[in-house]
């Protein structure tokens, strides 16, 4: 037993024990691979460097965390630390390694790994942006010996905890000696369960199964982690990757477009199952996506001009028509924190052009009466949309059209993902369509203190300020309690939606999945609360599931159906009544 004094509590619980992940099958076998769609190509794959999805994804699987969570109840588990305590004033967090972790070299996980990964993040001359935040909290950790480290904040925040054991860590021994703002796309050592293996540059990157990984000893990763090989393609367009997908080149696609959901999901493959179109609903947390207006420049300084954009946006119209009203329109940055004993106090921004002209009339412009349009202090309400998807066209077009007939100019600025990245790590923009995911645990400090408004690489890419939001950041941060923060995220997104940073479009609230049936998965598809991402952790290639796809495609055969709709918690029900899946 790890020694500890009566003034800290250790974890894990005397009552925990490592099971097997309740929602992986023990059916499961490991083989094959799954090629994905994983966006358009990064500037670089250092998810430190350039925070997106795939990114994401990438350090999840190639670098191990001091913690883990449990997928049912999103408790803290051991991972990389054993054991842990924290302090009764909740400022001190001591951390006892696994002596087993080792990366991909032989060489063990220790301490100073976690030490300088810290270091690293937190130098001034690193281009790690929001990751700063969480950890500015906290002082240097001390290590105590190879496989001991503490850590002791500066201050009192629910968050540390998190920050801490969610930290991807990396091998200090490989990377010291190296300038890590040009760590991109080279990592040789790695302490998951995958490794990164060919790439070619714009077009693919492949992850191959680490049979040697240490955390194969943990019954937590039985029947996890089963492609021997993860082939993710790159395009610049969804719609390249969707017509990959029909052709078999890709093998799961979710779909983010409403047309190709409800029109290009028919014919001889969807009516014979060959591919299978399937719904998910779980608890993955609600994101937002909107239209995000620079408020360092002067024209979105006011609040009044943005409130007038939000109106001048007809969301009603674009899911009518371009959409197949398959989405809600959203009023809010936390659409999950809402419900009928807690009901919205949000401004709902409906289409309304008079309303966005009395708006801009008070902030002082008004329309040239020769060109029709508006002017102040004799400049044109012009600005640029910075782009980065061809898809959007069809939207900013019915934009423009509203915004030309109150007498705005609206130039659209296309640049592709690397270029766009770099824009807004710069906040080198005026207007951009921006989306963002949600936590299970809302923190709003990265995105909305106004401390953050001038951090290079940051979060709040809206420049954002507003002495009232930072004192409610400034109160939650003591909370420990998830249901008293989350009411102050509310307080907080009444604030926003009268500010106005972004005007907000629309979101849905499942997953829409796309693939060729030839693999296996649990019955609920996907995990508790993650999106697709849980596909590449929970399936594995069926090889008489492929068999059977080839030999109905070459005799225009029937395959046997699957759910079109899946709900997590009736699907998991029945596994567990089943007697199948149990921890």
């Amino acid at each position: 037993m790890t020694c500890c004094t009566a003034a800290e509590e250790v974890f894990p619980r005397p009552d925990w024990k490592d099971r097997p992940n309740p929602l992986a099958s023990p059916e499961a076998v490991v083989g094959g691979h799954l090629t994905a769609f994983a966006g358009q190509y990064p500037k670089s794959f250092n998810y430190y460097l350039d925070q997106n999805t795939f990114n994401a994804l990438l350090f999840e699987h190639l670098y191990d965390r001091l913690l883990s969570i449990n997928p049912l109840t999103a408790d803290y588990e051991p991972w990389l630390a054993k054991e842990w305590s924290i302090s009764d004033d909740k400022l001190t967090y001591t951390f006892w390694l696994d002596q087993e972790a080792r990366w991909s070299d032989g060489k063990p996980i220790t301490a100073e790994d976690i030490r300088w990964t810290y270091e690293v993040i937190l130098d001034p001359k690193t281009r790690t942006g929001a990751h700063k935040v969480g950890l500015e909290k906290l002082h240097p950790p001390e290590v105590l010996d190879s496989h001991t480290i503490r850590f002791t904040a500066k201050e009192l925040h629910w968050s540390h905890i998190g920050t801490i054991g969610r930290l991807n860590i990396l091998p200090s021994h490989v990377f010291r000696d190296k300038e890590f703002n040009k760590l991109n796309f080279e990592f040789p050592v790695v302490s998951g369960p995958l490794k990164l293996g060919e790439i070619k540059e714009g077009i693919l990157a492949k992850l191959h199964r680490r049979n040697d990984w240490w955390g194969w000893k943990r019954a937590s990763s039985r029947n996890l982690y089963n492609f021997e090989t993860l082939v993710f393609r790159f395009f610049a367009e969804r719609e390249n990757a969707f017509e990959a997908f029909k052709k078999g080149q890709i093998d799961v696609y979710p779909v983010y477009t409403s047309r190709l959901w409800v029109n290009e999901t028919k014919g001889e493959k969807f009516d014979k199952n060959w591919t299978i179109k399937q719904k998910v609903q779980n608890y993955n947390p609600s994101g937002f996506q909107g239209f995000a207006m620079n408020m360092r420049r002067p024209l979105f300084g006011d609040k009044r001009v943005r409130k007038a954009m939000a109106h001048l946006i007809n969301r009603e119209k674009m899911n009518r028509t371009l959409m197949y009203s398959q989405y809600f329109m959203q009023r809010s940055i936390w659409e999950d924190l809402y419900d009928e004993d807690t009901p919205y106090k949000n401004i709902y921004y409906e289409f309304n052009p008079d309303k966005a002209r009395r708006l801009l009339k008070k902030a002082g412009w008004s329309a040239n009466p020769k060109t029709g349009i508006l002017e102040k202090g004799g400049k044109p309400f012009r600005f640029k949309f910075l782009n980065r998807d061809s898809s959007a066209n069809k939207f900013l077009a019915i934009y423009n059209e509203d915004l030309r007939d109150v007498g705005i100019e609206l130039e659209i600025d296309k640049k592709d993902w690397a270029a766009w990245v770099k824009d807004m790590d710069e906040y080198n923009f005026e207007m951009t369509w921006a989306s963002w995911s949600s936590g299970i645990f809302k923190d709003p400090e990265p995105m909305w203190d106004s401390k953050e408004a001038e951090r290079p690489s940051g979060q709040n890419v809206t420049g954002f300020k507003d002495s009232r939001v930072d004192e409610l950041i400034e109160k939650q941060r003591i909370l420990f309690d998830v249901q008293n923060r989350h009411a102050i995220c509310r307080e907080i997104d009444v604030i926003l939606s009268d500010e106005c940073p972004y005007a907000l479009l629309w979101n849905i609230n499942y997953v829409r999945l796309l693939y060729w049936n030839k693999f296996g998965m649990p019955a609920t598809v996907l995990s508790k609360f993650s999106d697709e991402l849980a596909i590449y952790s929970l399936w594995w290639f069926d090889e008489d599931s492929d068999a059977d796809l080839k030999d109905a495609m070459e005799n225009g055969a029937h395959l046997p159906s699957r759910p079109p709709n899946v709900n997590f918690d009736s699907s998991f029900r029945s596994t567990c009544n089943s007697g199948k899946d149990t921890p």
